[in-house]
């Protein structure tokens, strides 16, 4: 079975540092995240504006059960939460076809 990623696109808030809004994206990963079943790894992207989230888990089947217990991250996804414009998140799953190292 081929890995899976959770791809979410978004803007931060006007107003929001960039450099908490890592630091708050660091702690969530450390404290919460990077401890899920089949959590593999978690890339940030920017382009300009716009960021992204790549996180790569073993299953798609470790995909939705990390999106369905995304709420337990309580305080600490609160906190990463606060930096993004919540209007512009665009989320998709996908399988990894092939992965060229």
């Amino acid at each position: 079975m081929s890995n899976a990623v959770f791809y979410c696109s978004f803007k931060l808030k006007k107003d929001a540092s960039a450099p908490d809004f890592l630091l708050a994206a660091e702690k969530l990963n450390n404290e919460y995240i990077s401890k899920q079943k089949g959590y593999i790894s978690w890339k940030q992207l920017v382009d300009g504006d716009t960021w992204a989230d790549f996180i790569t888990f073993e299953t798609m089947e470790d995909v939705k059960k990390f999106e369905a217990d995304s709420g337990n991250a309580g305080e600490l996804a609160q906190k990463f939460y606060s930096f993004i414009n919540l209007n512009s998140c665009n989320v998709n799953y996908f399988s990894v076809e092939r992965d060229y190292k």
